[in-house]
This record gives C-alpha cells, structure tokens and sequence, in this order.
C-alpha cells in the first residue's frame, strides 16, 4: 500500500515544496518510489500555479534537490487523499484544523518539527520568506532533520 504524505507551509512556495523534494529525493535514494506519494500545499491561495520561490530553489540546488512542483492550495478533499499531513508551524496547523471535517481528519494531522532529531531549539520550522540566505539554509537544515526521521518511521 502506498503511503501519501502531504507537506503544508502558508504559500506552498518556499517550506512545503522543499519539504516535499527532500521527502522525494530520501525515497528515491532509498529505491522506493513506487511506495509513497509525496505532496504539498499551502493554506492561501496568492501562488497558485507557481514554483516554488527562486532563493528556495537555488540553495535546494546546492544540496543536490530539484524543488519543481507548482503551487496549490490545501483543501478539505486532502484529508481523504492523505494519509499524513504535516505542518509547517502551529499556525498552518491551527489553519489545517479548521478544515477538518471529523476527528478521523485530525488525526492525520502533524507538525514536521515532530520529526526532529537533532537539537534545534525551536518547535516549528520558520517561514523564510522575509529572511536572507541563512533562513532559507536553516528551514533545509531542519527539512532535512525531520524528513529522515519520518522516513525511517515510515519504512
């Protein structure tokens, strides 16, 4: 049976397109691409249609990543598409919440920093939209992190 994760962030232009290659890229090294199915999505609608932000691209580059999915918007039907729904940071959880239908939906539900390993100290992984390099550095830091730890809970 495969497994489909969806990554959530505000935009689905910078955090969730990276989290969704990095998830990609560990199945693929694994040789198990036919087993998952690998997602994201943003809660707002303003980068419909777009990849993924051109800073996020470049430094995914640096680390070996193609980040090339277009950006959508989370809906309620993604709940019954899914079987794992990560967010972001509490806000795009809290966001994700309230589209949830039952609490059969909620469960499906997870904050990626869930998935850290190493000591971070934060619980969430920063937009970093409005940051320079080193935030864009530090989201693919902790993407990396939480992304190895859920797929060897998933494997």
């Amino acid at each position: 049976m495969k497994v489909k994760i969806l990554f959530v962030c505000l935009g689905n232009i910078c955090r969730s397109p990276a989290a969704e290659g990095v998830m990609k890229a560990i199945v693929h090294r694994e040789g198990r691409d036919t087993d998952f199915f690998i997602d994201s999505a943003g809660i707002g609608s303003w980068h419909v249609g777009q990849l993924p932000d051109w800073r996020m691209r470049r430094h995914g580059e640096k680390r070996g990543y193609h980040f090339d999915s277009r950006a959508r918007q989370f809906t309620s039907d993604d709940f019954d598409r899914f079987d794992l729904i990560l967010a972001m940071d509490h806000e795009n959880y809290e966001s994700i919440k309230a589209k949830a239908r039952h609490k059969s939906d909620m469960q499906k539900v997870r904050i990626v920093a869930n998935y850290l390993t190493k000591h971070h100290g934060v619980a969430t992984v920063p937009d970093p939209y409005y940051g320079g390099d080193h935030a864009f550095e530090y989201a693919l830091d902790l993407i990396e992190d939480a992304c190895e730890t859920l797929y060897r809970q998933l494997a």
